[in-house]
């Protein structure tokens, strides 16, 4: 099997990849993906989006990984201890 030519033109894309990490659950509250920080909204229309609607996206994902920082379950909550910081 031949591998296309990385200069061939057609096996080139313009566009911005999926920002998708294949850790893909929707946080409860947030309504964002846990993996990729994207809305439901945003992930299902990714691939109609302009570049500049992805490049406007992608510019804030780093920002909504704060919204998700804080558990709200799991060992600490059912024995009472809390993170306090």
């Amino acid at each position: 099997m031949t591998r296309p030519d990385p200069s061939d033109k057609i096996w080139r894309r313009a566009e911005i990849q999926s920002p998708c990490v294949k850790i893909c659950v929707i946080h409860p509250e947030a309504r964002l993906c846990v993996g990729c920080h994207r809305s439901i909204e945003e992930i299902a229309g990714w691939s109609q989006l302009s570049s500049d609607a992805r490049a406007e996206i992608m510019a804030e994902l780093p920002g909504r990984s704060g919204i998700l920082r804080k558990r709200r379950g799991g060992r600490a909550a059912r024995t009472g201890a809390r993170d306090e910081s």
